[in-house]
């Protein structure tokens, strides 16, 4: 689709200075009509939590966020880091980075998009003040004093990050990170107009106060219903631009996402109904999109919580999980059972299965009792526990199916907690649960963006874990300076991952949705799903 890609091998390459003049938004092919309204309407899942990249942390979040805010680099429609609001940067020793921010690139409201926007932006991610469910990304990045001003030891001035001038960006880290460049890619990164955030504070995101440096911004939001964008007309390159408008539905059931799509009111859905998929493919094959996806589902235990304090419960519950019943049986769209949780189509990485993923299920089954025994628990002393799930018809399934599994052999008692996502996050993130369903996208293509996940300052994951030995060897691994001692210390956290099982991987995602065939440049080879609305246009 695009003429000028630059490939992420060539940008992770020390000494690299990458600069580039070219556009990347929708390219229509010759000989395509375009349709006379261009006007986009796409399931999202569920009511995003919100829309200010310093305190999202869903994927729903960073859909609508990618369209409305630009970071220094986006993604083209084969995930190649390519220039965003940067035009160009370069580095000779993979620890400073020079960013030169375009010199048309504008705010919705007008004013110059500046390097100062970025400093303030990375400022606000790491202050303690904003409590951003994502500050430990900037921790992961290396920038320099990252970590001692989110853990409260240094002011938030001091971060590695300077505007030499209004174009001019300047980012030290703490070590060399060859990949630096394509973290910038995460939505947590995307700056925000300091004025605007500063004058309406936590408001600063209604629909009549939002100011946006990406292709869209806010026109209508109601919330539990939909969320409208519309053009940036000010955008750097809203000429190349084709859609007009972007409608993000929330809808959780997806029976009923299925059902709007078939009656024409949605271009493509978040997911499909599991149940329907095989009718679906017969009836409507030229509708189905499956493709690989940068993501693990999995049970998250708390490890800090009785009885999952004790690796032996831990282990028995995730042995006793048939992964092929889930893949081949409940979903059966092409997941991959998974026993580690690096997916294997991570760029760079050839993780080992895991002793227990190299049993059969019966062998698996027969040491889950075992373990379980020694733990205390059997038909006398039944295992009873709560899983917590975000609101949805396939989660459900699959926390129902896994229930029996382990009801039929081991006797364990499951009650099952689903909350609306919203509530979901904060109950997880605090710690308030036993076992939690969740979900794992990398938020770039390399095995640290799944692996720094259970780091203990993770309170996405880690912090239920909350292992030193594994900080270390994650430690280790970030600073090494050769790929394969990095790759070798990558093996061997998910080593002690599979020992110490603080969590369940279940399977690695494909990406099933139902696609209308009227959109053009939907970017099916981006194996991080990020879509561009500025990339899509309506065919005729």
């Amino acid at each position: 689709m695009y003429k000028n890609k630059i490939t992420q091998a060539l940008l992770l390459g020390a000494g690299l200075a990458m600069a580039s003049t070219a556009t990347f938004a929708a390219e229509v092919p010759a000989g395509v009509q375009l349709a006379d309204k261009q006007e986009l309407v796409r399931g999202n899942g569920t009511e995003v939590a919100t829309i200010d990249p310093h305190k999202s942390q869903g994927v729903p979040e960073s859909h609508v966020i990618r369209d409305l805010l630009e970071g220094l680099v986006n993604q083209d429609a084969d995930g190649n880091t390519i220039p965003g609001a940067a035009e160009s940067w370069e580095t000779t020793d993979n620890q400073t980075y020079t960013f030169h921010i375009r010199k048309d690139a504008t705010w919705s409201n007008g004013d110059p998009v500046t390097a100062q926007d970025f400093v303030f932006s990375f400022q606000r991610l790491v202050d303690p003040n904003t409590a951003s469910p994502y500050s430990w990304y900037m921790e992961y990045t290396k920038m320099k004093n990252a970590k001692a001003i989110i853990a409260g030891k240094a002011d938030k001035e001091t971060l590695g990050v300077k505007a030499l001038d209004d174009k001019t960006l300047v980012v030290e880290l703490d070590s060399p990170v060859p990949y630096f460049v394509m973290m910038m890619g995460h939505q947590s990164t995307s700056p925000v107009h300091q004025a605007t955030v500063e004058k309406y504070g936590d408001q600063w995101t209604k629909p009549e106060h939002f100011v946006g440096n990406g292709a869209y911004t806010v026109d209508k939001w109601v919330v539990n219903e939909r969320l409208v964008l519309k053009r940036n007309e000010k955008y750097w390159d809203n000429d190349k631009t084709v859609i007009n408008q972007v409608t993000f539905l929330p809808i959780e059931n997806q029976v009923s996402e299925m059902n709007r799509f078939l009656s024409g009111e949605i271009d493509f859905t978040m997911e499909l109904p599991v149940e329907h998929f095989k009718r679906l493919q017969k009836e409507h094959p030229e509708s189905v999109s499956v493709v690989g996806n940068l993501c693990t589902y999995y049970y998250l235990f708390n490890t800090k919580k009785a009885p999952f304090d004790d690796v032996r419960v831990r282990k028995a519950i995730s042995y006793a999980i048939d992964r092929n019943v889930v893949t081949d049986l409940i979903l059966a769209q092409g997941q991959k059972p998974a026993y580690f949780l690096t997916p294997e189509i991570t760029a760079g990485f050839d993780p080992e299965a895991p002793a227990y993923g190299q049993m059969t299920q019966k062998e698996r089954n027969a040491e889950a009792a075992r373990l379980l025994a020694e733990a205390g628990y059997g038909k006398d002393n039944p295992l009873s526990f709560s899983l917590l799930y975000n609101t949805s018809e396939n989660h459900k399934k699959i926390a129902v199916a896994l229930g029996s599994m382990w009801k039929k052999t081991l006797g364990l008692n499951v009650t099952l907690e689903n909350q609306e996502w919203k509530t979901y996050l904060s109950t997880k993130d605090s710690g308030n649960f036993e076992v939690a369903r969740a979900g794992w996208c990398g938020d770039y293509n390399e095995a640290s963006s799944f692996l720094t996940l259970m780091k203990s300052g993770n309170t996405t994951g880690g912090i239920h874990y909350d292992s030193k030995a594994y900080d270390q060897v994650m430690e280790k691994a970030i600073q090494a300076t050769s790929e394969e001692e990095r790759t070798a210390l990558y093996r061997e956290a998910e080593i002690m991952l599979a020992n110490d099982m603080p969590l369940a991987p279940i399977y690695q995602y494909v990406k099933s949705r139902l696609l209308s065939q009227k959109v053009g440049g939907f970017p099916d080879g981006n194996a991080e799903e990020k879509i561009y609305s500025k990339d899509l246009y309506i065919i005729k």
